[in-house]
């Protein structure tokens, strides 16, 4: 017989490959389709602003704890949510593969916003339905299949899908993804059990804003709790704020998308799995004050090796490096920085507390990166073509400092968390 824990991180993998894969098909990898029919990067920034839907998951987040959806009400509260999203994001995949993006890049454009915006609300179920799903001391291994899952996600939303861009089209690419899409969610469904939560707090929609505001308040006094959500509003900025121009800086710099899709995308696979699970021993051996700490020093220092690629002449081997260093310092990231999250979160309110600390640390790094395609070509303005990039990356490294230095100055408290 299967070991039940197992098939819980089994299932959780291919959760997270359902919430991974529409988010890395619009936020990076419509990138390069924008990028390759010719579309302006300011434009493609300003485009990146649809993922606010996954900044603002707290609107909406009360709905999804309120109740199940109506049609698949008998696969558990979490998952009719889950399935529900997930038909419309395979559906919207569809449409969107028939249209051209320069022709029609507003209807493009809406239907890619109807895709972040399901994203965004099947995320709040997954997040809800993990927390619920294990105890704190078990959320690692949670954590770690669900980012082992995303990464996957993210292998086959950018690597395989520019792979088979190049030798297909775009629209056969994102029908594909759908067909994926279809296949993961059944299996993922099949093979879990949801057990319903009974702490969970069901309140009108106002108070269900209010209240777990408060619980969080109450939990950590105010000066803490604000301290709390200047480190999340901060931490993640370098690599948000840098993700929409990824691929419109390896296509400028002269690397195909089979270049990209063949050796970048997978070598950045590769690290940042690695990544995910050294992320889940640093927070057993160091604790989660060093954790945060060296990871957000390891983001901001790899995110600096960029700036060399970008005035170095093109060098498949040299990118792939970087973007392998870069890679492990993100896997190293997400999961530390799920844990954090998930440390925070009232077990009354788990839907809408864990949307709304995921919704802050996203808004800011969004907000930004709407400008990357505009500072990017500032920067290129003032210094020219390659050093514009390379100035754009030393400035998106250094989004990292403010989060350093508030977990330095509040180190008591995190050694007070054990």
């Amino acid at each position: 017989m299967i070991n039940q824990n197992f098939l819980k991180i089994v299932s959780f993998t291919g959760y997270g490959f359902a919430s991974g894969l529409p988010y890395v098909l619009i936020f990076i990898t419509l990138t390069a389709w924008l990028r390759d029919a010719g579309i302006d990067l300011s434009l493609i920034g300003f485009i990146s602003w649809i993922m606010l839907t996954y900044s603002l998951k707290f609107l909406w987040a009360p709905l999804v704890d309120k109740s199940p959806t109506k049609l698949f009400k008998k696969f558990g509260h979490r998952r009719s949510w889950i399935i529900t999203m997930q038909l419309q994001i395979i559906v919207s995949l569809v449409v969107l593969s028939f249209i051209n993006p320069v022709t029609d890049l507003i209807v493009f454009a809406l239907f890619a916003f109807i895709i972040a915006l399901a994203g965004s609300i099947q995320d709040i179920a997954i997040d809800a339905y993990r927390i619920e799903s294990a105890k704190l001391s078990d959320q690692g291994n949670l954590a770690a299949g669900y980012q082992f899952g995303y990464r996957l996600a993210i292998l086959v939303g950018s690597s395989f899908a520019l792979i088979y861009a190049e030798n297909y089209s775009w629209s056969s690419t994102y029908q594909l993804m759908a067909i994926i899409l279809g296949i993961n969610i059944f299996l993922s469904i099949y093979i879990s059990v949801e057990k319903p939560n009974p702490d969970l707090v069901k309140l009108n929609y106002q108070d269900s804003l209010i209240e777990p505001v408060k619980d969080f308040f109450n939990r950590f006094g105010v000066k803490i709790a604000s301290m709390l959500l200047l480190i999340i509003a901060t931490y993640r900025l370098t690599d948000i704020v840098m993700g929409p121009m990824a691929n419109p800086f390896y296509i400028d710099m002269g690397y195909s998308l089979s270049e990209i899709g063949y050796v970048v995308k997978v070598v950045a696979l590769i690290a940042t799995i690695i990544g995910v699970f050294v992320g889940g021993i640093f927070i057993k051996r160091f604790g989660l004050y060093q954790s945060l700490l060296i990871g957000a020093f390891l983001v901001m220092i790899t995110n600096l090796l960029f700036s060399y690629a970008s005035i170095y002449e093109k060098n498949l081997a040299l990118l792939s490096c970087i973007v392998a260093s870069d890679s492990l310092a993100a896997g190293i990231v997400g999961t530390v920085n799920i844990t954090f999250l998930t440390s925070l979160v009232s077990a009354k309110y788990t839907g809408f507390q864990y949307a709304l600390l995921t919704s802050l640390m996203a808004f800011l790094g969004k907000v930004f990166g709407g400008f990357s395609g505009v500072f990017v070509e500032n920067f290129q303005m003032l210094f020219g073509f390659n050093y514009g990039w390379m100035s754009f990356y030393i400035f998106t490294s250094m989004l990292a400092i403010p989060a350093i230095i508030i977990i330095l100055f509040n180190k008591k408290f995190f050694l007070l968390q054990k």
